[in-house]
């Protein structure tokens, strides 16, 4: 034990080193300043993974003073982005990979971690940094993977004869109808962050027009004149006028209807699979998790999923010790994938070399439906630069609110996106 201690501190020692080394202007009683910025609030899923990681990270490296800012997702992205724009950023920043840290790469305001991923590369698969990659080198360093799962509450399907979560699009809308004939609400959706209508929207466009198709227009390979995207439009709009969803949800924010369906009012909820943690911790034992059916069969397929990488933190080029603050990233990350992983927060990006057998059963659900996966889309949001993102989630607030038709979706957005 006394020598497994003496190697503990020499290792602590090193990382010390490793870290100081790379210097930097120091404050004033001598330490290392380094700033971070992230959307772990209180309420998210992932806060106990950031604070966990945190701690570990500021008993190994005494020699930082380390502060931490977190702020709500929507808020979040207003505020890197102004941050960006006027060069005011953190030294290290959460983001969101593709086209969202793309555009900030672009604008030169990322450090390139090359020369500091060679140290974590075992660890840390190249293969999960591909999202972060842009004109051969990489920008940012992925934590989790989570994808759209569609959560249902096997108490209340039970009450309409299902044991299973429906697994064709025929058996959902069966389900529906006898729910709502039921008096019970199928889906709850936040209509106050545009951001959980695409869960839905996206879901149901990739298997209608398949994940091929909404990959390309994401990327601007291929336009959004599509007749299959209208068609979708139009079956998102359907399940609404049929009262599929609770029309109080325009209202809501999305932690309001998180806990409406923790508490029973929908049969329903379709969002990130990071929600695996708070449902277990939780005990919800009658919640199951699914992907959406296939609606399209001739173009869609089981296995065709929303997600991907995409979780990132990432490091501010006017930072005053970027190789330090690069290397903190990579420490801060590997232990949120870490603590995240445990706690049924995502996926991991870094491969897991410790005990995963408590890993919630929600979880090793959404594990097994990745391994059968056959193609991601990355959140529609995320794939799409930040102003192509933005003309996209005002079109799509106005398909929740039944202002526009799925034709006039598509036909305003092949207009506005240049």
């Amino acid at each position: 034990k006394k020598m497994k201690k003496l190697l503990a501190a020499l290792l602590a020692g090193v990382m010390v080193v490793s870290l100081a080394a790379c210097g930097g202007k120091a404050s004033e009683d001598g330490k290392t300043d380094l700033t971070m910025w992230c959307i772990a609030t209180e309420s998210d899923s992932n806060r106990h993974s950031y604070e966990a990681s945190i701690a570990d990270f500021e008993a190994a490296h005494p020699e930082i003073n380390f502060t931490w800012e977190a702020i709500e997702n929507e808020a979040y992205k207003t505020k890197i982005k102004a941050a960006v724009s006027a060069n005011e950023m953190p030294d290290i920043f959460f983001t969101w990979s593709c086209a969202f840290l793309g555009d900030f790469v672009s604008a030169g305001r990322v450090y390139c971690v090359d020369d500091v991923y060679a140290t974590y590369k075992n660890e840390l698969p190249e293969v999960m940094m591909g999202n972060v990659k842009y004109d051969g080198k990489y920008y940012g360093v992925p934590m989790t993977m989570n994808i759209v799962g569609m959560f249902a509450n096997m108490d209340l399907l039970a009450e309409v004869g299902y044991n299973e979560v429906p697994a064709t699009y025929d058996e959902l809308i069966d389900c529906c109808d006898k729910l709502v004939a039921k008096g019970i609400i199928p889906f709850g959706c936040s209509g106050k962050e545009t951001w959980c209508v695409t869960e839905y929207l996206e879901s149901i466009i990739e298997k209608t027009a398949g994940a091929t198709a909404l990959n390309d227009i994401f990327a601007g390979r291929a336009s959004w004149d599509n007749a299959d995207v209208a068609k979708a439009v139009g079956i998102f709009q359907e399940m609404i006028e049929k009262e599929y969803f609770d029309p109080n949800g325009i209202a809501l924010s999305n932690d309001e209807v998180k806990a409406n369906f923790m508490a029973g009012k929908y049969a329903f909820y379709m969002n990130g699979t990071w929600n695996c943690a708070d449902f277990a911790k939780a005990g919800l034992d009658f919640v199951k998790v699914s992907e959406f059916p296939v609606i399209d069969s001739s173009k869609s397929q089981l296995g065709e999923l929303i997600g991907g990488p995409s979780d990132t933190l990432a490091v501010a080029a006017g930072s005053k010790n970027p190789e330090v603050a690069a290397k903190a990233a990579f420490e801060l990350a590997k232990g949120i994938c870490h603590y995240g992983y445990l706690d049924g927060c995502g996926l991991p990006a870094w491969t897991p070399n410790y005990d995963t057998s408590s890993v919630n059963p929600l979880t090793q659900s959404v594990s097994e439906i990745c391994a059968n996966a056959s193609q991601y889309v990355l959140f529609g949001d995320t794939a799409m630069s930040a102003d192509t993102a933005q003309i996209y989630l005002d079109y799509v607030a106005k398909i929740y609110s039944s202002e526009i038709s799925g034709q006039e979706f598509v036909d305003g957005l092949v207009k506005d996106i240049k």
